[in-house]
């Protein structure tokens, strides 16, 4: 199970970055706990005697500021990756002192959290597979997104597309392609395909994993640049 912790003497900001933080641990179907804590020495007080892989540190607080804290942790010998939370971006320079991960400013912004949470991840070498819930009659389904080739539509039906076999939902693709990570490209009004799977751009079609699709002509540009900077990664 992956332990952070959050450490904010503002009940607001600790709430927020909870309920974010849960949101994409929870879509990357990794188990979790999070430990809230509302000022620096009760920080090191409860870390002295629990694990913590991933911290939140807010530097501004009443008593020990989050820099002091940071320190602290560091002669500790805790090998925890630290982001700063501030509201200042000039203090995140501090950060160095005590190799501080990376830094986040408030107010919070839903995906910048995530872009740093999953560089801890990949710091700590745990692997965040992402996946789509999708809701049916005899309950909900978690779908790993790597392993779904493309997405088509047929008004309010969605068909999911895998390498075993085919999920049939209701949903707007529309709505659908809001949720999804930006390796999941429009190619036609009726398709969203996965850049992992997208064989070849052809002329009025697009190869994915063997099989043609439609390109309309509104999508084709965009889905040339989105395929070849893919290739280039």
């Amino acid at each position: 199970m992956l332990k952070l912790a959050v450490c904010d003497d503002e009940r607001v900001f600790r709430s927020d970055l909870k309920r974010i933080l849960g949101t994409e641990l929870e879509l990357c179907g990794i188990d979790y706990h999070i430990t809230e804590f509302d000022r620096g020495e009760e920080l090191i007080a409860g870390l002295e005697k629990a694990d913590c892989q991933i911290l939140f540190l807010d530097i501004e607080m009443k008593g020990m500021d989050g820099v002091a804290a940071a320190r602290k942790l560091r002669e500790m010998k805790r090998q925890i990756e630290i982001i700063f939370v501030t509201s200042y971006a000039d203090f995140v320079f501090q950060g160095y002192e005590v190799r501080a991960l990376n830094y986040i400013l408030k107010p919070y912004e839903p995906e910048r959290i995530a872009a740093v949470l999953h560089t801890a991840l990949e710091a700590l070498d745990i692997d965040a597979e992402k996946y789509y819930v999708i809701e049916q009659k005899g309950g909900s389904i978690r779908v790993p997104l790597s392993s779904v080739k493309y997405f088509s539509s047929d008004r309010r039906t969605v068909h999911a597309m895998t390498t075993d076999r085919e999920y049939t939902f209701y949903e707007k693709l529309s709505d659908l392609e809001a949720e999804l990570p930006d390796t999941f490209v429009r190619i036609h009004n009726r398709y969203l395909v996965h850049l992992k799977y997208l064989d070849a751009v052809r002329r009025n079609t697009a190869v994915v994993d063997g099989e043609e699709l439609p390109v309309s002509r509104s999508c084709k540009s965009e889905l040339s640049i989105a395929f070849a900077k893919y290739m280039l990664q």
